[in-house]
């Protein structure tokens, strides 16, 4: 074998550090190196302990972090062929992961740094955890977030720790990563001590303990709150599952059903080998599907290609930019989105200049950000020393002299193009000539709004999404004359307020905003078609999207969806291009001029609200006043189903006898944004699969389970509910691209050339 990764160093007492170094990575990951290490290791320990000549074991690292968990890269290629050699891989590191922790003397994880997923289960086969202060430090099983489970131990560890609601619910099906001080008071580790007395503190410990053993391993061990069979627990048990499918609200996300699986079978069992071996199985079923390879891909290598500047340009001479560090900033409008850009500014340690037509109304932005600050306090999650500080930061202001030393300047003024270019006309007569011009617009062209600059090749467009302080991701578009010295400044500047940054060049819409209005337009034209506004809300739920497209749109606000319909309208009418838009416009104009109900900000839209602004249920005249308005015909659910009532995507319940079926209504919205996105790619708007993925995620609310827009193309996998077609041969494509595209052709000969696989996907 190669190398042993385990450094070994044995002291006059007995005790041996382990501490853990894989040469061949940055972190420590279960890689072939580490599995084969492991076996290695804990043998020879076995040895030591049997000959009297090993006391105590400290595991350790020599990276920055403890443990950085699964070889991600090996588990994305895992397919189910590998299923039996995964499931051997799988109990083998367990195996020795018990040997580890039945050795018969104490064993310590000095934790010194982040130890998530793999790392954690490590560190939980040990006795006793004691983690360094070390700044940033996190600790957690993340794994659900990929689509998997903790395939080391972690689901039966964890159970046995802290009882099955505490394990199910604070760790295991919400993927959270806790720092130091939370994972000491849920339990997952037992110190906290100084980093330099890391390993002291370790063989301290080991010394006052020299009969230690796991609590599963004692003789009258119960796990905490009993097993599925505890009365007690018993009457809580049906609870689980209907807590697992809010959380995915009917969506086809396996891996929490399989964490609640793994976790109430384990706890039913009396030896751990055999709980684990229960878990090994679910872990099998997941890593081999291609929901987590989707979210592997998503959320793991596109997230790290967007936040480590994969899209960052380089020089001419092919070395990088100087990194921008920027120190003042300012926001002209001090609206929702202007006050929460100063807000997330603020909060990173810049000084903002908050500037709006007068002082009250600058002030009134500032007080977004005291509003938020209260919260926080009173939460616990800030101080008043802190909260004072960031309120600091923030200077509002009616005067355009106070942005005479700002490093970036960021417009947030109403979407009017007009307005925009007065707007900047006197930003660029105030500003430093070395300040970047940066405007939130959601749809005007990036090339369009730079005409009203002088230096245009400073100008770029900076969308960020609401409510801002929430909201993760940045979209950054370049237009035709931004120069890529201001692309990278803005990549700074993303990387310094901790937000996700797509970078995308100019197009109207952009990619979020283009693609998000396809799916809305696409609900809409349901309710045009007679489905029940219920079940066009089921059908967005049920396919996964956070939001169901009705709900959303209220929130967007039915004023702006005309707004941007005509201007798109206009475009293509200038353009040559005729396009059926399904009755949506005569729907918007209905809601808007007849009914008046445009959306959640006046407490009327799709839904109905009560005087807090709550939802309180869909408007009733969807089915009865504006049908008779637009002369629909509804569609009925058959046999008196209900398709409201949590079918999943493998549902065959229809949506209406004469109409389509749920699964169609699901697969609609799925592929009427992915194929906006195919084109956002074939005309250069999108240059990278991690920008189209990440930006659908995290920006627009595209389902996470389908890794984003061009990862639901390339892996697509056709459901059960969709029956092939009768002269399907057996070489018919259900999965991939070729899936994808036979599965475009048919939805476009049912519900129109929307659907059309484009020119690019047939090659």
């Amino acid at each position: 074998m190669s190398e042993n990764i385990f450094g070994w160093e044995a002291d006059p007492d007995g005790v041996v550090t382990l501490t853990i170094d894989d040469p061949s990575a940055p972190v420590n990951t279960m890689n072939d190196a580490f599995r084969a290490s492991l076996t290695e290791t804990v043998e020879k320990l076995k040895s030591g302990v049997d000959a009297g000549e090993i006391r105590g074991v400290i595991v350790t690292s020599a990276k920055k972090t403890f443990f950085a968990g699964g070889d991600i890269k090996a588990m994305i290629t895992t397919t189910p062929a590998d299923a039996e050699a995964t499931r051997d891989m799988c109990d083998g590191m367990k195996a020795d992961f018990r040997t580890l922790e039945t050795l018969g003397v104490p064993v310590v994880a000095a934790v010194n740094g982040t130890a998530l997923g793999g790392g954690l289960e490590l560190a939980l086969a040990t006795h006793h955890r004691i983690a360094s202060d070390a700044r940033g430090l996190k600790v957690g099983l993340p794994e659900v977030t990929l689509g998997l489970l903790p395939g080391g131990g972690g689901v039966t560890r964890v159970t046995r720790m802290l009882g099955l609601a505490t394990a199910l619910t604070r760790v295991l099906t919400t993927g959270k990563q806790f720092n130091a001080a939370d994972a000491l008071e849920l339990g997952l580790i037992d110190e906290i001590v100084p980093a330099d007395r890391l390993i002291d503190a370790a063989r301290a410990w080991i010394a006052d303990n020299p009969e230690a053993s796991q609590p599963w391993d004692r003789k009258g061990y119960r796990i905490p709150g009993g097993t599925p069979s505890t009365p007690a627990l018993a009457a809580m048990l049906p609870s689980f599952p209907a807590n697992v499918t809010k959380q995915v609200k009917g969506a086809p996300m396996p891996a929490p059903r399989a964490i609640l699986a793994a976790a109430v079978e384990g706890a039913q069992l009396k030896r751990i080998e055999d709980a684990t071996a229960v878990e090994t199985r679910y872990f099998v079923e997941l890593v081999t599907g291609p929901t987590s390879t989707n979210m592997m891909q998503a959320f793991f290598f596109d997230l790290n290609h967007c936040n480590g500047g994969g899209s960052r340009p380089v020089q001419a001479d092919g070395t990088p930019y100087p990194a921008t560090q920027f120190t003042r900033v300012g926001v002209i409008g001090a609206g929702m989105m202007g006050a929460g850009i100063a807000y997330v500014a603020a909060k990173s340690g810049l000084e903002v200049v908050l500037k709006d037509i007068s002082a009250e109304n600058a002030a009134k932005g500032k007080a977004y950000s005291e509003k938020l600050e209260a919260k926080a306090l009173e939460r616990g999650r800030t101080t008043p020393e802190k909260s004072a500080a960031l309120l600091d930061r923030i200077h509002p202001t009616a005067d355009y002299a106070d942005l005479a030393d700002v490093d970036l300047v960021i417009e947030a003024v109403f979407e009017n193009t007009e307005l925009k270019h007065k707007v900047f006309a006197e930003i660029e007569a105030a500003v430093p000539d070395t300040c970047v011009l940066g405007s939130n617009t959601s749809t005007l062209p990036i090339t369009g709004l730079a005409e009203g600059v002088d230096r245009d090749g400073d100008f770029i467009g900076l969308h960020f999404f609401s409510p801002v302080d929430k909201m993760p991701l940045i979209e950054i578009i370049s237009g035709e004359k931004t120069s890529p010295a201001t692309l990278a400044k803005a990549l700074d500047f993303a990387r310094q307020i901790r937000k996700t940054p797509i970078v995308v060049n100019d197009s109207r819409g952009f990619y979020t905003s283009r693609v998000i209005s396809t799916v809305l337009n696409e609900a809409m034209r349901m309710l045009v078609e007679g489905v029940d506004p219920a079940v066009i809300e089921a059908a967005g739920r049920q396919a996964g999207y956070p939001a169901p497209q009705l709900q959303l749109q209220d929130e967007l606000n039915l004023k702006l969806a005309r707004k941007i319909g005509a201007e798109t309208k206009a475009a293509n009418d200038a353009a040559g291009v005729t396009t059926d838009d399904g009755g949506v416009t005569a729907l918007v104009d209905a809601m808007l001029d007849v009914f008046d109900r445009p959306g959640k900000l006046e407490g009327r839209g799709f839904y109905s609200y009560d005087d807090n602004g709550r939802r309180t249920g869909l408007w009733e005249g969807l089915r009865t006043e504006l049908r008779e308005k637009l002369g629909v015909t509804p569609v009925t659910v058959p046999d008196g189903e209900d398709a409201t009532s949590g079918h999943g995507l493998d549902s065959t319940v229809s949506a209406g006898q004469d109409g389509p079926s749920l699964n169609d209504l699901i697969e609609r919205m799925l592929f009427i944004e992915a194929l906006e996105t195919q084109k956002c790619v074939d005309e250069g708007v999108l240059t990278s699969d991690a920008d189209a993925n990440i930006g659908s995620l995290l920006g627009i609310g595209y389902p996470a389970w389908t890794g984003g827009t061009r990862q639901f193309i390339t892996n697509y996998a056709r459901p059960a509910a969709a029956p092939l077609p009768q002269d399907a041969g057996d070489d018919y494509p259900t999965t991939g691209t070729a899936g994808f595209v036979a599965r475009a052709r048919e939805l476009a000969a049912t519900y129109g050339d929307r659907f059309a696989p484009v020119e690019s996907l047939l090659g």
